[in-house]
């Protein structure tokens, strides 16, 4: 079984920065992706960004795309998403998020298998 341990969520400005980290650990995969949903309150759970395994392929929506980047450490046991410029709309709850099947999962129709508790993001202003 994995486990999945988001990190680093808080109350900050807008325009200011934030970076979110999430601790995988348990079984592990060969082959997998990473990545980043959020939910905001009332809505549905959207997804933010995804990383593949090696680490060399990254995805993104479109609303973050400017302003967020995923990446991996060296062991890819943890990934992390630095969010800059952030905005009122960015505030939600963010879900990391964990894929075994082989492949790159992405966008707003993936369904990962594994997620973790999530870590609140409030931007105010």
């Amino acid at each position: 079984q994995v486990q999945l341990v988001e990190s680093g969520g808080g109350l900050v400005q807008a325009g200011d920065s934030l970076r979110l980290s999430c601790a995988a650990s348990g079984r592990t995969f060969s082959f997998y992706s990473m990545g980043w949903f959020r939910q905001a309150p009332g809505k549905e759970r959207d997804f933010v960004a995804s990383i593949s395994s090696g680490g060399t392929l990254t995805n993104y929506a479109d609303s973050v795309k400017e302003r967020f980047s995923i990446f991996s450490d060296n062991g890819k046991n943890t990934v992390h998403l630095q969010m800059n410029s952030l905005k009122p709309e960015d505030t939600a709850v963010y879900y990391c998020a964990l894929d075994p099947r082989p492949g790159f999962r992405s966008g707003s129709n993936w369904r990962p298998g594994y997620w973790g508790q999530g870590t609140q993001v409030t931007v105010s202003s």
